[in-house]
């Protein structure tokens, strides 16, 4: 894989990206599970200091719980947040991946003359 800053940094990014995937499609398989507490997933200040510090390969992925109120049975899973957070993520998933490719298909370009 290439080291340099932008590579390592799209990496890091898509790696928290499927962090945030994986909580999220975990907080919907348990909505109804009684005294469940929502994950949440948060990467991008520590991303964003590890990129400023020269070294992104040191950013964290961090997941703490929700302190969103919980319902009846104890659980704060919210159907509507964890939807909006997949498709924001899936987007944003998108979004980093395509240019990720772009710049294995300049390197190829280069490569190939």
């Amino acid at each position: 894989m290439l080291d340099d800053v932008a590579s390592v940094t799209l990496s890091t990014a898509l790696s928290g990206l499927a962090a945030r995937q994986r909580v999220s499609a975990n907080n919907i398989a348990n909505l109804e599970t009684a005294n469940f507490r929502a994950g949440q997933v948060s990467f991008e200040d520590n991303l964003r200091q590890a990129v400023a510090a020269g070294d992104p390969a040191q950013a964290t992925v961090t997941l703490t719980t929700s302190t969103a109120p919980a319902g009846i049975n104890g659980n704060n899973v919210s159907l509507d947040t964890e939807t909006l957070i997949d498709e924001k993520t899936a987007l944003q998933y998108q979004l980093l991946s395509g240019a990720m490719s772009s710049k294995f298909a300049l390197i190829d370009t280069v490569l190939k003359g």
